[in-house]
């Protein structure tokens, strides 16, 4: 178990942080974020304490006949719920991703199978959409090309609520469809793909991007089929040279396809630069629940046998209608969970 020591470190900061937002000294908005953040471990930590001195004290009646009994009658009930405070201690101490309370940027792009995984694109897409409505998050496409089936060739999405990027940071990488496509006359099963990939929305304070290290382009904008073209250049193209990222956006406003494509562009930077740093950290990330390996193969929807199966741990589900409907919650629950395990096993806990 954790050290006391470190125990009564973390609960001596909560209280200093409190009482210096009291005061009114320091950076109060740091302090706040800090103390928000420790609030949930010094609850837990505070919990498991009480659980061990009742242990203590029944123990100690214990020893006393006249409470011998009370106590034999009170020591198996605390005892049984030890290891699950233990537990939710464990989980409050781990390492907090520090994108886990970002905002999010969803790009959804169709991979191998044609005007099918542009279709299935499309239908990802509503499923995140639903997913977000019934999280009460805010999700706004920022840029969308369609396919001229109604499919989508590309989508860009903008994601806001609390605790988002924690949330959304499971469904990177490749998703695998099994069905009969709508464009199929003879009936048979076709396996395609779309890829997602959810990146933490950065701020300029995060990435700074010199004005030297940009290439910003103009173009006219096109739609599907000719239609929805723009009659003048403002479509928007940045090229980021030291990496050789290119992202484009070509809505209605020149200004404000400025706007979306460095929005999008800090974004890939940021995750960039967190890879690495986790590269760095582990040599096992790509192994790990919720890597971000855009090339993965993470998830099948098999829409004949309604069944939904994750490929990174193993877990299937025979709801793929509730799934596409946005009910995402226990297969994000159950990623999230191994995530936390894999990381207990890594700190030997």
């Amino acid at each position: 178990m954790v050290p006391f020591d470190k125990l009564r470190q973390i609960t001596e900061r909560f209280e200093f942080l409190e009482a210096s937002m009291a005061t009114g000294t320091g950076d109060i908005a740091a302090l706040s974020k800090e103390y928000s953040d420790l609030r949930p471990v010094v609850a837990e930590i505070a919990e498991y304490r009480r659980i061990l001195d009742d242990i203590a004290e029944a123990e100690e009646m214990a020893k006393d006949p006249e409470m011998k009994a009370l106590a034999d009658e009170e020591l198996p009930a605390l005892n049984a719920r030890l290891p699950e405070v233990e537990h939710n201690l464990q989980i409050a101490l781990l390492p907090k991703d520090a994108a886990d309370a970002r905002p999010a940027i969803i790009e959804i792009r169709p991979g191998t199978g044609g005007d099918e995984a542009a279709l299935f694109a499309g239908d990802l897409l509503r499923m995140y959409q639903r997913y977000c409505e019934n999280q009460g998050w805010q999700f706004n496409i920022v840029q969308e090309s369609q396919s001229e089936l109604g499919g989508i060739k590309e989508v860009i999405a903008n994601v806001k609520g609390d605790g988002v990027f924690a949330r959304l940071k499971y469904e990177s990488g490749v998703h695998r469809v099994q069905r009969v496509p709508e464009t199929e006359s003879g009936g048979r099963i076709h396996t395609s793909a779309a890829t997602v990939a959810v990146l933490p929305e950065a701020q300029s304070v995060d990435i700074d991007i010199p004005a030297k290290d940009i290439r910003i382009d103009t173009m006219r904008a096109s739609g599907a089929g000719g239609q929805h073209v723009n009659t003048t250049d403002s479509a928007v193209r940045i090229t980021h040279m030291p990496s050789g990222i290119v992202v484009t956006s070509s809505e209605k406003s020149q200004h404000r396809n400025r706007e979306i494509a460095m929005e999008v562009l800090r974004a890939r930077l940021y995750d960039a630069e967190r890879q690495r740093q986790h590269d760095e950290r582990s040599d096992t990330r790509k192994s790990q629940v919720g890597s971000g390996d855009r090339s993965e193969r993470i998830r099948t929807y098999n829409f004949p046998q309604g069944r939904i199966s994750d490929h990174r741990i193993n877990l299937t589900l025979y709801k793929l209608d509730q799934v596409m409907g946005g009910d995402l919650n226990e297969i994000i629950d159950a990623l999230a969970a191994d995530d936390q395990a894999t990381m207990l096993a890594e700190l030997g806990v």
